[in-house]
């Protein structure tokens, strides 16, 4: 009796090695490869600081506050083009192609203020793109002041910041670790299924077949009745 429980323990344990892996395998698989691929990318990238100047339209006493909001737009779109950059170019010690891809402005439409932000690995180079930028925009914008009356102010300078602006390795991780769970489930859903009686149909083929043949006894007493007659 022994004997025969250990065969079936280890003709178990055989069929669970041969085993096909669940249907659900892609969902786990996605995300740990996801998870690795953003820890890695975290943790090799060099970290990326970023810096921020403020610069604000400020309309003088013939023009109305609506007109400085208009021109704030204006200059934002401005603030990263080649002329604005020549400006900019010497004290950021950076040629105007690279200082492009460094420096974005924003602003918001309910308020006439600027936002300059310059990005840099290194964290005083970023201040220094930022306060290069905004003052060049501000020089070439109130060389205007007296046509458009409106001037921009510098509102705040930009400082070294002391923490990087790019994700650490446990948020790139934790980013990967999403996107492949979800690149995981959409696989899943979007994959073509097997239908189950599509299996089972050709199994049941032979035995229809051999059902719809007469017998060998039927067939031979048809045989008889026809000599017979």
């Amino acid at each position: 009796m022994a004997d025969t429980t250990d065969q079936k323990k280890t003709d178990h344990r055989r069929r669970a090695r041969f085993l096909p892996p669940p249907a659900w395998w892609p969902l786990p698989a996605a995300a740990l490869l996801g998870l690795a691929a953003g820890g890695a990318y975290g943790v090799l990238k060099a970290p990326e600081y970023a810096a921020t100047s403020y610069v604000v339209a400020v309309p003088d006493d013939t023009t109305e506050p609506a007109t400085a909001l208009g021109f704030s737009q204006a200059y934002a779109r401005i603030a990263t083009s080649s002329s604005t950059l020549a400006y900019a170019q010497p004290r950021a010690g950076l040629s105007a192609r690279k200082l492009r891809t460094q420096v974005r402005a924003e602003t918001s439409p309910e308020s006439p203020m600027i936002a300059i932000t310059g990005t840099s690995k290194s964290p005083a180079e970023a201040a220094d793109i930022a306060n290069a930028v905004a003052d060049a925009l501000s020089l070439s914008s109130n060389q205007a002041a007296k046509n458009t009356g409106v001037q921009l102010l510098l509102f705040n300078q930009a400082v070294a910041p002391t923490e990087p602006a790019s994700p650490s390795a446990p948020v790139s991780g934790a980013v990967g670790l999403c996107a492949g769970g979800l690149l995981g489930g959409l696989w899943l859903l979007a994959r073509p299924r097997r239908r189950p009686e599509a299996a089972a149909a050709p199994a049941a083929a032979p035995a229809e077949e051999y059902a719809s043949l007469p017998a060998q006894g039927e067939h031979s007493e048809t045989k008889e009745k026809e000599s017979v007659r």
